[in-house]
């Protein structure tokens, strides 16, 4: 096998470099990225074959730049990057040429991963391209891991189920939490792959909750607004859930209010499919987004749960108060069961529990957990001598 190809990124996000840099080695390239114009300048080298290039930088713009490059006579290949606008890349790229650098390809932000993989295709053997991007699912599988918060039946105190929440393990930062890295995985084209990541490992690992009759406990997935668009979602779901011996009745799928009334219309056909085949639905932050009264007349929720930012402060704030209670009435009357995020302490789970929800989950119970931790969890709370914290 050839010795690796050298890419060298230089653009001012640092996302934009970690992400070219990720799925660049995992094709197995050798790739630094820097935010710096003279630090790139620094970095390039002889042996650098390929160079990412924004245009558009705060101190040395990327024009600038390609005027520099062609002083030094730089035989590297070129690819542009650029915000602006298609004809402006053309026109830069027109430029280098005439300077006599090489434009090899050019990606209009934002991009995806395969349309940066298309581009890098060009300049590597085609075999060693597969067993890199076999490899790279691998550790992109791996990487990715689920802990569970658990979900309390308020009056009972039973656990009715556990909630999946996706954490990247990285390999040099550590546990990494979603609201890091889900907006970048949604703005490189990756949150369907990581969004069925999820739900094969969710269904894979929920069986291991099951209590001493062998019933295992609801399982929440948080779906991607993009996979209401993908009209192939529904049987994929069920098909999965066959595969891992799954009543698709004991599975959550929760969605975000905002994210459900931007292009409501649109997400009906998956919704109505989804609840077809059993899958039950939640509508998760509510109260933050749009819905309110007259779209959930139309959306087959089967479960509302009030955001943690109602819950936090519902001791001392009036109007907090009066949406937590009015929310529980509404979704009762219209057969909604009613879950609350974020309880944290007893006056809480007391006042949640005198007002009727159905349900409660936070720290008051448990943080999200590992899945070992979780059945461990599991196996203490339920053989607690006191089964129902509420009473």
């Amino acid at each position: 096998m050839s010795p690796a190809k050298k890419i060298l990124v230089v653009d001012d996000n640092p996302d934009v470099g970690e992400i070219v840099c990720a799925a660049a080695q995992a094709m197995g390239f050798e790739c630094f990225s820097t935010t710096d114009a003279v630090t790139f300048l620094e970095m390039l080298a002889p042996d650098t074959n390929l160079i990412l290039l924004d245009l558009v930088m705060p101190d040395m713009d990327g024009v600038e730049l390609l005027r520099l490059l062609a002083q030094q006579k730089c035989q590297a290949g070129i690819i542009l990057i650029s915000g602006t606008g298609k004809r402006i890349i053309e026109s830069a790229g027109q430029l280098a040429q005439g300077l006599g650098l090489t434009i090899v390809g050019n990606l209009q932000k934002p991009f995806r991963i395969a349309e940066l993989e298309k581009v890098l295709d060009q300049h590597i053997d085609p075999e060693e391209v597969e067993v890199a991007r076999q490899d790279s699912r691998i550790v992109f599988r791996e990487e990715f891991v689920l802990h569970y918060q658990p979900q309390i039946d308020i009056v009972t105190g039973r656990v009715v189920g556990v909630e999946a929440l996706v954490r990247w393990r990285h390999p040099e930062r550590g546990l990494v939490f979603p609201d890091t890295f889900i907006s970048r995985m949604e703005r490189f084209g990756l949150i369907d792959e990581l969004g069925w990541i999820v739900v094969n490992r969710g269904m894979s690992e929920v069986s291991q909750f099951a209590n001493g009759d062998g019933i295992a406990p609801m399982l929440s997935i948080n779906a991607s607004v993009y996979s209401l668009h993908d009209l192939k979602f529904p049987d994929i779901l069920a098909s999965l859930a066959e595969k891992h011996g799954i009543d698709p009745a004991v599975v959550t799928i929760e969605i975000t209010e905002s994210g459900l009334i931007k292009e409501l219309l649109s997400t009906l056909d998956i919704l109505t499919r989804l609840r077809m085949k059993g899958f039950k639905l939640s509508i998760d932050d509510f109260g933050t987004g749009y819905a309110m009264m007259q779209q959930l007349k139309v959306i087959p929720a089967t479960e509302l749960k009030i955001d943690r930012s109602f819950i936090f402060d519902m001791r001392q704030n009036e109007q907090d108060r009066v949406i937590v209670q009015k929310t529980i009435e509404m979704g009762h009357e219209l057969g909604i069961h009613i879950i609350a995020e974020g309880v944290e302490t007893q006056d809480q789970l007391d006042f949640l529990h005198r007002k009727g929800c159905d349900s409660a989950q936070g720290y008051f119970f448990s943080r999200p957990l590992p899945a070992n931790e979780m059945v461990n969890w599991l196996h203490q709370y339920r053989g607690s001598l006191q089964p129902q914290p509420t009473l």
